[in-house]
């Protein structure tokens, strides 16, 4: 297998597993009674610890050298709390009110909020495929809360607001941390950002405030979600860097909202109509639209 058919396959995988990782989250949350605030604060300690011990045997380095300069230290934190914690708590709350393709397609208005604030902090008037962009992206939220009507809303007012709220905090996590990746190292941003992460939210959820029922199926679905859906689908996806544009991770990272819906219409008995499927190709249609934008 050449370089880039590798770069390909991993961010593929990458992708899959993440959406995997939202449908075996929604199981555990509906289905065996975790609480979000302990799935998330779980899995953030875990891959967190699990990130940093992966960096240290790779590049045989000190983990703590990031704290040294004052300013890396202060954009970790930032990470750590309004990017890493607020992303992941607000995709599962909206895997908790709703169902996880549905977060995961919300998530992906992320790059509607990228571009209104760009052209905020440049002071510029957005160009004529953005606002196309954002005008795709709106109608598909529109066709995938209402399903074309304004009389009633297809999904509950609490999961628009986490799945909302989660597509601004992926906006921000996106954005935040490109300087310190550039500076450091992928591993060793995210492990300490799930690491902080995880520990801030521990002070509200202590690790050990177990909620739900657990037995040996939602044990391994746990698992996976740590294993597969955090650090392996992060290695795969930041691996994938080394072989591939990053415009073209973006446009295939798109598989993580499709392998959502499909894991959730085999495993979880899930349905979706007509205006559902509309609206996530629109949604997934900006991601194309502005990935090939901004290979020109």
């Amino acid at each position: 297998m050449d370089e880039r058919k590798r770069g390909l396959l991993m961010v593929c995988l990458g992708a899959s597993m993440w959406g995997g990782s939202g449908v075996a989250g929604q199981y555990l949350l509906q289905d065996c009674g975790f609480s979000t605030e302990w799935l998330v604060v779980s899995r953030m300690l875990l891959a967190g610890v699990i990130l940093l011990l992966i960096d240290t045997c790779i590049y045989r380095e000190s983990i703590l050298h990031i704290w040294q300069d004052k300013k890396d230290a202060l954009e970790v934190l930032l990470f750590a709390v309004l990017g890493m914690l607020a992303v992941q708590y607000t995709y599962f709350a909206c895997i908790k009110a709703g169902n996880a393709a549905t977060a995961t397609v919300l998530q992906y208005l992320m790059p509607v909020f990228i571009v209104g604030y760009t052209a905020l902090r440049v002071w510029r008037f957005p160009r004529y495929q953005e606002i196309l962009c954002v005008g795709m992206a709106v109608g598909g939220t529109f066709l995938l809360v209402t399903h074309g009507s304004l009389d009633t809303l297809s999904i509950s007012p609490q999961a628009l607001f986490w799945g909302l709220a989660a597509a601004v905090a992926a906006a921000f996590y996106t954005m935040q941390p490109k300087r310190l990746i550039r500076k450091w190292r992928p591993t060793l941003v995210v492990g300490w950002g799930m690491l902080l992460g995880g520990t801030a939210l521990s002070f509200l959820c202590p690790p050990w405030n177990f909620v739900g029922i657990w037995h040996p199926l939602a044990g391994l679905i746990y698992a996976y979600i740590i294993i597969f859906g955090t650090v392996v689908a992060f290695g795969c996806y930041l691996g994938s860097m080394k072989y591939i544009q990053p415009a073209e991770a973006s446009i295939l990272g798109s598989l993580e909202p499709l392998s959502a819906i499909v894991f959730s219409l085999l495993f979880l008995d899930a349905s979706f109509g007509l205006m559902d499927l509309l609206g996530t190709a629109l949604i997934l249609g900006t991601v194309f639209l502005l990935a090939r934008h901004g290979q020109q």
